[in-house]
């Protein structure tokens, strides 16, 4: 019988002693709360932040001792909606990827949804494969992180660093055209006219068009650019390695130079190690500049002049996108784009005379 008392909210009940799963019904009653109130809780809805934080510390607390287990299937089928994402990357490793999937983590595990990483190491059968695969999964929506884009889905997408236009994607790209003049104008203004550049592999999402925008802003500024200081990354590795061979070739060359704007910050880091062996100083003989702002850039030695796009920032903002169009089921914004900005460190000085070492010392390469 009902003892007619009500029942207390100070303190989560102590465990079933059969140890069986609890159901929500069941939850409430025992904590005096609206079944409302624990769903919102426990799915982590945004509704819930008009509630207590004393409240719900409660009912998670309560949920974790009585083993509440949520049953997604009767919500999937109330909601229409399996709660969960796909995210596809080309690898997973420190640097950009991982900076991205910082960002979309942050928003989907506070918006209560699971999601699945996977990485296609830019094989052509994976790529045509883990979209079909993620639909049979039956993921609410699709994140592609620099990764090229040509399905037509039933769900909504997002790219990060995607440049398709493709019916129903929605593209977050930083502004290139912005980054590159930035970068150059920086070496400009310190005196060099003598500038390396690398370009991206073929498979990046970023390439052709930084290539693009880097050569307009050289044009702009009256920088030449020679065929002898321009190399592209070619291996499929997210290791400094490939900016190491690239910048060893060019040193070996015998072409001088005095500055290099690398395609990413991990190309960067390799180019530095490449010099350092050649007996060239950073900045004094060669100034570097990166590209993305990894995390490890800032504590370099020196520390790594770059180009920030704001990486978690666009994460989020791809999180955000998807999980707006997956509620609204429909989205017309087709592109937004990110402004990049410019961050001075160690890496890069003035072009004096003495850095007509660096030529004594490429001649004798």
């Amino acid at each position: 019988m009902a003892s007619g008392k009500k029942k207390s909210k100070r303190a989560p009940p102590g465990p079933r002693s059969d140890h069986k799963p609890i159901s929500q019904k069941e939850l409430a009653e025992r904590l005096g709360f609206s079944p409302t109130t624990i769903s919102l809780v426990l799915n982590r809805c945004a509704a819930a932040d008009s509630i207590p934080e004393q409240t719900k510390d409660l009912i998670i607390e309560a949920a974790r001792k009585l083993n509440y287990r949520p049953n997604l299937l009767a919500r999937s089928l109330r909601t229409r909606r399996t709660y969960t994402v796909g995210v596809i990357v080309p690898e997973v490793s420190e640097g950009y990827t991982a900076t991205v999937l910082s960002g979309i983590e942050d928003v989907l595990l506070q918006e209560g949804y699971f999601f699945f990483v996977t990485s296609h190491r830019h094989r052509a059968d994976l790529l045509d494969q883990y979209p079909k695969t993620f639909l049979d999964r039956g993921v609410d929506g699709i994140i592609a992180v620099d990764t090229p884009w040509h399905h037509k889905l039933p769900v909504p997408v997002v790219t990060v660093s995607g440049h398709n236009k493709v019916e129903g994607i929605t593209n977050i790209v930083v502004n290139h055209a912005r980054a590159s003049l930035l970068a150059l104008e920086h070496l400009v203004k310190l005196g060099h006219r003598k500038i390396a550049f690398i370009k991206g592999q073929d498979f990046s999402s970023d390439t052709e068009i930084r290539w693009k925008s880097t050569m307009n802003a050289a044009a702009k500024l009256g920088v030449p650019v020679s065929g002898k200081l321009s190399a592209q990354l070619e291996e499929d590795s997210p290791s400094p390695q490939v900016g190491y061979k690239v910048i060893k070739k060019m040193i070996k060359s015998g072409e001088p130079f005095s500055a290099i704007f690398a395609f990413n910050d991990v190309s960067a880091l390799g180019a530095i190690r490449a010099l350092f062996e050649a007996g060239l100083q950073v900045p004094e003989d060669v100034s570097v500049v990166g590209f993305d702002d990894i995390q490890s850039a800032a504590f370099q030695h020196p520390g790594l002049t770059t180009i920030r796009q704001p990486l978690h920032e666009m994460g989020k903002t791809a999180a955000e996108t998807v999980l707006r169009r997956i509620k609204s089921g429909h989205d017309r914004v087709h592109e937004i784009v990110v402004e990049p900005e410019l961050i001075v460190r160690e890496s890069t000085a003035i072009a004096s005379r003495e850095a007509t070492r660096s030529r004594v010392l490429l001649s004798r390469a």
